[in-house]
């Protein structure tokens, strides 16, 4: 009997040791690294995908994988459609392959298909089960496809270079889950990333001469209504509080030089206020850094010297919010500036009563800020090297 048992046991755990039955080898994938979508005809799209070339890493020898220096390491593939899924399966018949998104780390739109609106390419990406949420959006100024195309010197492809940008965080770096997120708040505002059309990046001369990031692409609803400025779009930085990596270079007063400031700690409170029917919000920034370049006669280690230098980043920062909040609040009329969210969290009742007319009431919401910075370190030397103390001293 205790045998027959041994034996019924053993042929219980075999039925659950089924093995891989439902594998997929990763020699039968085409493994996609980026996707562009752009306008095609009347009610149609073009998507593209960036797919990696499996034997351009070549085997190698003892030292590992090499990538062969005169083969591409990616390839790029279109097909035209009525939405993402049509047009991935007019691709699909190209390929031996079958397409897979779980790689995927770049979505790019083109301009054109951004205006029209992109809710419904978003909700592929989102509900199927493949593609990542955590990969970035980018918006291209011409055709998204052509930013596929371009050659990298660091990275292996373009894909990997943009998402190089994004955890860099010196524009906007907003995944899957954050447009969801920005589309589904109070607002229904988003702002994403705006890079060059590929056509102005194709040469290594053009690279050196026109910079990647433009701006920000601004969204009412699902659509692009307009864009950001480089400096305007480092004022919506500072709004968000979502400043990481930053360079503040100030004009001493007196003509007395430049001096460049890194914040290494920076934090924005947004405080709300309704008094007599009338809206306001106190933007609230704390920051200090260190210099990092000094220009100026100015010596670092008095302390009259560095409040003139902290005043002035003061002043700097405040003239990049208002510039932000210049187009955002009397030109495009779009709150991406979390101004929706901080009185919907302080006002509940007064905010149901009005949010559905927040697109007319948020030009009107008056802004005041309050900017502390202060500078904690001079740098490893106090005198500038071009005045130093023997020649003149403050």
């Amino acid at each position: 009997m205790r045998a027959r048992g041994s034996v019924l046991i053993l042929l219980a755990c075999c039925v659950l040791l089924g093995g891989c039955w439902d594998r997929t080898e990763i020699n039968d994938l085409a493994i996609i690294t980026a996707a562009a979508v752009d306008k095609g005809g009347a009610g149609e799209i073009v998507l593209s995908i960036q797919v990696l070339i499996p034997r351009a890493v070549g085997e190698g020898g003892l030292g590992g994988p090499t990538m062969s220096a005169d083969r591409e390491l990616t390839t790029v593939l279109s097909g035209k459609g009525i939405n993402i899924a049509d047009a991935m399966s007019k691709v699909q018949a190209k390929l031996s392959r079958k397409v897979f998104w779980g790689h995927c780390k770049i979505y790019l739109f083109g301009e054109a298909v951004a205006k029209e609106g992109i809710a419904d390419h978003i909700d592929f990406l989102v509900r199927h089960p493949e593609p990542r949420n955590r990969a970035y959006l980018y918006i291209s100024k011409g055709k998204a496809m052509e930013i596929l195309g371009i050659k990298t010197l660091l990275e292996r492809s373009k894909a990997e270079a943009l998402r190089e940008y994004a955890t860099l965080h010196i524009g906007m770096a907003v995944t899957l889950v954050d447009f969801r997120n920005m589309l589904n708040g109070e607002a229904r505002a988003v702002a994403l990333p705006y890079i060059q059309k590929g056509s102005k990046l194709d040469e290594q001369a053009q690279i050196q001469e026109n910079s990647l990031l433009m701006g920000t692409a601004i969204f009412r609803n699902d659509k692009m209504i307009g864009a950001l400025t480089t400096k305007a779009t480092r004022g919506l930085l500072w709004l968000r509080n979502e400043i990481i990596r930053a360079s503040v270079s100030v004009n001493i007063p007196g003509g007395q030089g430049l001096i460049s400031v890194i914040p290494l700690r920076a934090t924005t409170k947004l405080v709300p206020k309704i008094e007599n029917g009338k809206w306001s919000i106190l933007v609230k920034i704390d920051t200090e850094g260190d210099v990092v370049e000094n220009g100026t006669r100015l010596n670092m280690m008095d302390l009259s010297s560095i409040a003139l230098v902290e005043k002035a980043v003061e002043n700097e920062i405040r003239s990049r919010v208002s510039l932000a909040l210049f187009y955002l609040q009397k030109e495009l009329h779009a709150d991406v500036t979390n101004f929706a969210a901080a009185f919907h969290r302080k006002y509940p009742q007064q905010w149901d009563e009005v949010k559905q007319s927040w697109d007319e009431i948020y030009p009107q919401v008056e802004v005041s800020t309050k900017i502390h910075a202060a500078i904690r370190r001079p740098g490893l030397t106090s005198e500038s090297v071009g005045y130093p103390a023997s020649q003149e001293k403050r």
